[in-house]
């Protein structure tokens, strides 16, 4: 059990025209982690990603026009919230987060008496491996970000994520939608608020669909976006954990 039985858990799938793997990561989930709830946010999908995870068993939130990730997530800490979920992960409808991984986040949760636990590809685990100038940026931004967060931070654009109380309270209502800022601005506004935030070395998996970017272009791209969010995220003042009545 990868929580104890009076906890509910939430599984959060953000899906964009995903129907190629969305059915076999909530087949995957439900063989994994039984006992917990799977939500897939179809975000504004022009192909059958909702139908597909419908007929595995999912329950699907459509949003009528494409948000991103930040987006498709604050949409389901809103519901989790609402529905008084007690932990959330997010499983990237990919292919490259493995649900048996999500054990590991919840043992980190509880050892570290923790409010979010970040999966970590490089962390010891695994043989997930960047170069050039995205492996230079995301250095920078592990560099900062543990100073902001107070603890050693090796991967602060991993997705893979669980969440506890207390996150799921402050992302239903402020979550960042813009690009990076699911992972980047996330982390600054969950540290500013006082929670407390660790990580733990996973094994990724090479994705089971998508098209993966690697040139040296989408690279520098990628640094420059990725520090433009870093300084947005140090900019705007800190919020508050207590949230109530959040909406979407």
């Amino acid at each position: 059990m990868p929580a104890s039985p009076e906890q509910r858990v939430l599984i959060i799938v953000p899906a964009w025209n995903e129907e190629e793997t969305v059915g076999t990561i909530v087949h995957e989930v439900r063989e994994t982690l039984p006992d917990a709830d799977i939500l897939v946010v179809n975000d504004g999908s022009t192909d059958r990603t909702a139908t597909v995870a419908r007929a595995a068993g999912a329950r699907v939130l459509d949003l009528p026009i494409n948000l991103g990730v930040g987006g498709a997530m604050r949409a389901g800490y809103t519901f989790a919230y609402r529905n008084g979920y007690d932990r959330t992960v997010q499983l990237d409808a990919d292919g490259q987060h493995d649900p048996a991984e999500v054990r590991v986040l919840f043992e980190t949760l509880d050892a570290e008496q923790a409010d979010i636990v970040i999966g970590a590809r490089f962390a010891g685990v695994g043989e997930y491996e960047v170069r050039g100038p995205r492996k230079w940026s995301m250095t920078i931004l592990s560099k900062v970000l543990s100073r902001v967060a107070g603890t050693r931070l090796t991967d602060t654009t991993s997705g893979f994520k669980a969440c506890a109380p207390p996150a799921i309270r402050l992302f239903a209502s402020n979550y960042p939608a813009e690009y990076l800022g699911d992972t980047i601005e996330s982390l600054v506004i969950a540290s500013r608020a006082g929670l407390r935030v660790r990580q733990v070395g996973v094994n990724m998996r090479i994705r089971a669909g998508g098209r993966p970017s690697h040139s040296p272009v989408k690279a520098a791209v990628f640094l420059s976006r990725a520090m433009l969010a870093l300084l947005i995220a140090l900019s705007r003042p800190s919020e508050p954990v207590a949230v109530e009545g959040a909406t979407a």
